[in-house]
């Protein structure tokens, strides 16, 4: 009996990682936004939030070809990768700065939402860039 237990164990111990391994392989997907595309959307910042897993800038403004003003919440890398692309901090950009953002919008067209690309501040023209793609996956262009 104890011969087939230790090996059961063993086993069932494996499985369990290899499940656990998966589900942190997929967290870094990015297959929900459309990298096809690019929109642009001109606003002012609502809120940067600088924290891990992914920072997120909100934006409310209008999308290019749109007269509807609407609050866009941008996914980007982690705050490490951003400070280490050059020009990101915590303070990069305040709510109230007028932007305009470049992004790859979400496969799902009824959220409001993408994968930051650039952000622009139009009052002086201070550039950031932030293409989570291929920051966290070079290669796959």
């Amino acid at each position: 009996m104890k011969r087939i237990l230790k090996p059961a164990l063993a086993l069932a111990t494996l499985g369990g990682v290899a499940a656990g391994l998966t589900s942190v392989a997929a967290h870094h997907s990015t297959t929900m936004f459309d990298h096809s595309k690019t929109m642009t959307i001109n606003g002012s910042v609502v809120e940067l939030r600088w924290v891990n897993p992914h920072v997120s800038l909100t934006v409310s403004g209008v999308v290019k070809d749109s007269q509807e003003t609407s609050v866009w919440v941008m996914e980007m890398t982690s705050p490490g990768n951003l400070v280490r692309a050059g020009g990101w901090s915590r303070n990069s950009v305040k709510p109230g700065d007028k932007v305009q953002v470049d992004f790859s919008p979400l496969r799902d067209t009824s959220l409001k939402g993408g994968a930051l690309k650039k952000v622009t501040n139009t009052e002086t023209g201070q550039v950031l860039t932030a293409n989570l793609r291929a920051q966290e996956m070079p290669g796959l262009e």
